[in-house]
């Protein structure tokens, strides 16, 4: 209780001296709840009080939760992380992209990190429309060469291999059936249902005009799409399936979802067992790297290390996303996280809050 209590007047204090506008934490060990707190209000204009209820737009937090799907399909031996893609989706081989694989595509090593030229909103938000455009692209280098964020493509090439296999009519119903609907968590979406009244906090980022220029790992965004910040306000993209991206959760089911990738579960669900977990969560590399690239991917999840371990393990794995919000576990010390935030700030307000549960 004490924890709680000590979370919650930080976020308290955070909020009220405008450093966070509305913000959202909780936490797990071991599959149960420690820590549930959430403070502030939605938006700076109609100031509603963000609830543990409340939803977030959490751009590519939405990408550890995709992962997730397509370690559960790997491990249901329907394909391998070195199956090709082509093989589940004949149309993908166009264009010299025969031989990508799954696992290039989880590493973000296929080639393919542009959103396809031609396009606006409309066509964004069209599934059928972006994975025929995917399936027409050529890639930009070697697939299997070097590693770049694939900061919108991974969700339709990951998406549309995990929907094919699967044989759902759609991402958001593979996804409600394989991980919101046994965690029960009312709180988890990939393409927002429309019947879903929840507040929805406001993104707002202090002193943005457009156009936003990308920031550092989201230049393959077109600038069309900026200020970056903005486009998951809008109802279109709040609705449309963007497996990469166009996440909307409270930080309640992302936690839940982290926990139940952890062994043992939570409430009785284990989303992956732990020689899954363990194969997910190791450092990938190129196959063929031409010269440096980042040492801190696994296979779709993004790895951290303790900053107090002098053998610099990583030991936590998850996903971040434009605007500070982040979903992640730590395998050693049994942590389950969810973070969720509305106002675009450059501070170390997570940073501090784990440095709490961790001392």
């Amino acid at each position: 209780m004490f924890l709680q209590q000590r979370i919650q007047s930080f976020l308290d204090e955070r909020t009220a001296t405008g450093v966070e506008r509305g913000v959202q934490f909780v936490a797990y060990r071991d599959g149960k709840l420690i820590v549930d707190v959430a403070s502030g209000v939605t938006d700076s204009v109609a100031k509603q009080p963000v609830t543990a209820d409340t939803l977030f737009p959490v751009f590519s937090v939405s990408k550890g939760i995709t992962s997730t799907l397509v370690h559960q399909i790997v491990e249901r031996g329907d394909l391998t992380y070195d199956t090709p893609i082509a093989k589940v989706w004949p149309e993908f081989a166009a264009n010299g992209k025969e031989d990508i694989t799954l696992r290039q595509a989880l590493i973000h090593s296929s080639g393919l990190p542009h959103v396809p030229s031609g396009i606006g909103f409309a066509e964004l938000c069209d599934w059928n429309y972006m994975c025929r455009a995917m399936a027409a692209q050529t890639p930009s280098w070697k697939p299997g060469t070097r590693i770049e964020y694939h900061a919108m493509t991974f969700g339709w090439i990951v998406g549309e291999v995990a929907r094919r296999v699967t044989g759902h009519a759609t991402f958001e119903s593979l996804l409600e059936e394989k991980i919101s609907r046994p965690l029960r968590a009312t709180g988890l979406y990939i393409g927002l249902p429309t019947e879903v009244k929840t507040p929805i906090a406001i993104l707002e980022e202090p002193g943005a005009t457009e156009p936003t220029p990308p920031a550092n790992g989201l230049e393959s965004i077109p600038a069309w799409m900026g200020p970056l910040y903005a486009i998951m306000n809008r109802d279109d993209l709040r609705h449309a399936c963007l497996p990469a991206s166009s996440g909307i959760m409270n930080a309640r089911s992302l936690a839940r979802h982290y926990a139940a990738v952890l062994p043992g579960g939570i409430d009785g669900v284990e989303l992956l067992p732990p020689s899954r977990v363990k194969l997910a969560t190791q450092p990938q590399q190129p196959d063929h790297p031409e010269g440096d690239y980042e040492k801190d991917w696994g296979l779709g999840y993004k790895l951290s290390a303790n900053p107090a371990d002098p053998h610099n393990r990583f030991t936590e794995f998850g996903h971040g996303g434009y605007g500070g919000a982040k979903g992640f576990a730590d395998i050693e010390s049994r942590l389950a996280i969810g973070f969720t935030k509305n106002l675009y700030t450059n501070q170390d307000t997570l940073t501090k809050i784990v440095a709490m549960l961790k001392e």
